[in-house]
């Protein structure tokens, strides 16, 4: 495999340490993070969930990433051969004090998520000038 080749990986089943409230299965969507001077930026796909169905917790030190898909049009059909599983997306990351918890926005858009986890003024990276004597 050249380094240019993209392989599919398979979904992987997100383990739930909580009870869930919701019946059904849910993987662990892929992600990616970025970190830019300003911000994190966490990206993740999650096809088939529109932005009404996605909820996004910060509870303590733990961000919690819930979608939902709608099954309802599956409804009725009997599967032969299933290679793409339906269920809903979850993911939970632990966020530290470097995060301004008041500025988090999110925003999805064809199946992807994109979160932005803006730094607190204290943790951004920052230049100190020196001077003469």
């Amino acid at each position: 495999m050249t380094p240019n080749e993209v392989q599919a990986q398979p979904k992987q089943k997100a383990e739930r340490r909580d009870e869930p409230t919701r019946p059904g299965r849910y993987f662990q969507p892929a992600v990616d993070i970025f970190e830019t001077p300003e911000e994190l930026v966490l990206v993740s796909d999650m096809p088939g969930v529109p932005p009404d169905q996605v909820d996004i917790d910060l509870h303590g030190e733990e961000l919690t990433i819930e979608g939902r898909v709608r099954t309802d049009e599956y409804d009725g059909l009997k599967p032969l051969y299933v290679e793409y599983g339906v269920g809903g997306y979850f993911r939970r990351f632990t966020v530290g004090e470097a995060v301004d918890r008041e500025a988090i926005k999110a925003q999805m858009k064809n199946g992807v998520l994109v979160v932005k986890l803006p730094k607190a003024a204290h943790a951004r990276a920052r230049r100190i000038t020196v001077q003469a004597a």
